[in-house]
């Protein structure tokens, strides 16, 4: 069973930074498919952006170019890039992981987190 903790959200000004962080524990960690995913309020977990074991990695069209995620084996580690922020992009994020084939659907992700709040302000 794997523990997963974020940390690094905040409140920015749009056209800020921030880098989120996701620490993994009781599991392989370079087994597992990680993926980012955020909910804003009244609205349904979408998906932000995941990296399969080999650092494969793809993205939401709205991050695109905007966000970056990365992993660090070594430290059980995942992290998202989030640069150029907007006030879209204000939401719970909530890092998973999951041993099923590459995929972008909340469903096949068997372990989350707990979510970190990225609030952007105008």
């Amino acid at each position: 069973q794997v523990q997963l903790v974020e940390s690094g959200g905040g409140l920015v000004q749009a056209g800020g930074s921030l880098r989120l962080s996701c620490a993994a524990s009781g599991g392989t960690f370079s087994s597992y498919i990680m993926g980012w995913f955020r909910q804003a309020p009244g609205k349904e977990r979408e998906f932000v952006a995941r990296i399969s074991r080999i650092s494969s990695t793809r993205y939401a069209d709205s991050v695109k170019g905007r966000f970056t995620i990365s992993r660090d084996n070594a430290k059980n580690t995942v992290y998202l890039e989030m640069n150029s922020l907007k006030p879209e992009d204000t939401a719970v994020y909530y890092c998973a992981a999951t041993t099923s084939s590459l995929t972008t659907s909340s469903e096949h992700y068997d372990y989350w987190g707990q979510g970190t709040q990225v609030t952007v302000s105008s």
